[in-house]
């Protein structure tokens, strides 16, 4: 589902990817591991098409990406990947409703469509007493959930989570490793994590490490 060959990142005189050749199959759960400064975010990031790589190729259900304009680039992202990331990036002014139609929005659908998806998503993740709550009165636990309902509104085939346990504590760890279990499940979603969390990236199907721009 996801063909990754021969992806180098420079940025100026650094290599941050070497020559990174990686393959995804639908339904997989992959964590990437590595420390600081390996170039997990950089490949995230290019799989994702927030970036785009010095050379190489990303294929995903067939498509080239890196074949396409931004703007074709953009509709592709909008409606096949969604994101995690570790800080949540919800509009504060927004209600957590609001907030996991954007992507919809974007997207031009009519409310009346996007709404009861939304509304739904939030209900399936336990948060439908905390629709109408903008994120300053949510717990870190209950932001990441509007996060995660915030990526599955479009119906994506991948999510992309970036250090997703990153800000939360233990507990909201580990509710969020067993939300991801729970996503894969009842909505057959390919995932990739890049996590410094062992228990996190345990959950997986496979673990792979980048050391120094490439897969170890």
């Amino acid at each position: 589902m996801i063909e990754v060959y021969n992806i180098w990142k420079s940025f100026g005189d650094l290599e941050v990817l070497k020559g990174v050749n990686l393959e995804v199959q639908r339904g997989e759960i992959v964590a990437i591991i590595g420390k600081s400064g390996a170039g997990k975010t950089t490949l995230l990031q290019i799989i994702g098409t927030l970036d785009r790589p010095t050379k190489g190729e990303v294929i995903i259900n067939g498509e080239r990406l890196m074949a396409k304009g931004e703007r074709a680039l953009a509709a592709f992202r909008n409606k096949h990947i969604g994101f995690i990331f570790q800080f949540h990036q919800l509009l504060p002014e927004f209600t957590a409703l609001e907030n996991v139609c954007i992507p919809a929005m974007i997207a031009g659908e009519k409310e009346r469509d996007y709404k009861p998806r939304a509304e739904k998503l939030l209900r399936d993740l336990g948060l439908g007493d905390r629709m109408d709550h903008k994120p300053n009165a949510l717990s870190g636990g209950e932001k990441q959930r509007v996060a995660a309902a915030r990526a599955l509104i479009m119906s994506p085939d991948i999510i992309l989570a970036d250090e997703p346990t990153g800000s939360l504590d233990t507990q909201n760890k580990k509710e969020l490793s067993d939300l991801l279990l729970q996503l894969r499940k009842a909505y057959g979603q390919t995932i990739l994590l890049v996590t410094h969390d062992k228990e996190l990236a345990s959950i997986a199907d496979r673990i792979i490490e980048i050391k120094d721009g490439v897969i170890v």
